[in-house]
């Protein structure tokens, strides 16, 4: 096993807290067990890099780490550790042998308790995003009700539905069953629907049903937050000139103001134009890209000729 935490998440020591988080998020879709049945290597990954997660994702369990505090476990390092005085509850045993009714949680040796380092799981996996492995995920206790099995599936989405939202009926378990995607949905992200899962063994609560979005790729839209991207290619004579073109937005057809002497990589911005979502309203922003003609034009190069030229280089 590798102990170097940083290393595990594929991130430098100078990682800043969002990029530790978007490593391990990737990470544990690329290996959460749910996505690779009967994969004992994916299962151990998936452990060990929530683990380092369960530290490097906490701040204070990260600045302790850094400073040689704690090891790679969470344990505390030098004189003493394991032996009370630490967040660990002073069990020198490790923390599965205290009260036999104790219940988990991320400060235990187990990395799949709560919310990992601060990390709200419901984006990602659902709330109880390793009931395989306790059998309950939260708030699970040793002899208490056990929630039944997730079940995972996947489902493809159009670029377009994701972006503003919509209802898509699908068939669970010979159910059918209404998804909410809420506007804003990205490619990977799992959508939870509460109760519809396996029931539990022993009178518990039931699992739940983790669905994988798939958004397919779109022509010409792309996203970056709640903000839509688009390249609009124009011509040399849009260029100079300055014209109003129609473009395409994920609501409808808008015309924008292409001003004149516009150079290639010059953005507009369409306000309000992007995803609405409950976080707030994205805008549509538009990169300009000069496109000369594929046929040569004897008239355009004799224009051109016959402009005196400008410097536009610095170096």
């Amino acid at each position: 096993m590798n102990n170097n935490l940083y290393d595990i998440l594929g991130v430098s020591k100078s990682a800043s807290e969002a990029e530790i988080k978007s490593a391990y998020r990737k990470l544990a879709r690329k290996y959460h067990p749910d996505l690779n049945k009967d994969d004992k290597n994916a299962a151990e990954k998936f452990k060990e890099v929530s683990a380092a997660y369960d530290i490097l994702g906490d701040k204070e369990k990260r600045k302790k780490y850094d400073n040689n505090e704690i090891d790679a476990e969470g344990k505390p390092t030098g004189f003493g550790a394991g032996f009370g005085g630490s967040n660990y509850g002073g069990n020198p045993f490790g923390d599965g042998f205290g009260s036999s009714y104790r219940t988990y949680s991320s400060r235990g040796g187990n990395p799949f308790g709560g919310n990992a380092g601060g990390f709200d799981f419901s984006s990602l996996f659902g709330d109880d995003i390793m009931s395989q492995f306790t059998g309950g995920g939260r708030g699970f206790r040793y002899g208490g009700p056990q929630k039944g099995q997730d079940y995972a599936y996947t489902m493809n989405v159009d670029f377009l539905d994701a972006a503003q939202g919509a209802e898509k009926a699908i068939s669970l378990n010979g159910k059918n069953i209404n998804v909410k995607i809420p506007a804003g949905t990205e490619s990977g992200q799992t959508l939870r629907l509460k109760g519809l899962g396996a029931p539990s063994p022993n009178g518990g609560e039931n699992g739940d049903v983790l669905i994988t979005v798939n958004v397919s790729p779109h022509p010409y839209f792309r996203t970056e937050g709640l903000n839509v991207l688009l390249e609009l290619p124009i011509s040399i004579k849009e260029a100079v000139l300055g014209a109003k073109i129609t473009v395409p937005t994920i609501s409808g057809k808008v015309k924008v103001t292409v001003p004149p002497y516009a150079s290639s990589g010059e953005k507009l911005r369409l306000k309000g134009k992007g995803i609405k979502a409950k976080s707030g309203q994205g805008d549509e922003i538009i990169t300009l890209k000069i496109v000369t003609p594929r046929v040569p034009d004897k008239k355009l190069e004799q224009a051109l000729n016959e402009v005196t030229d400008t410097a536009v280089r610095t170096f």
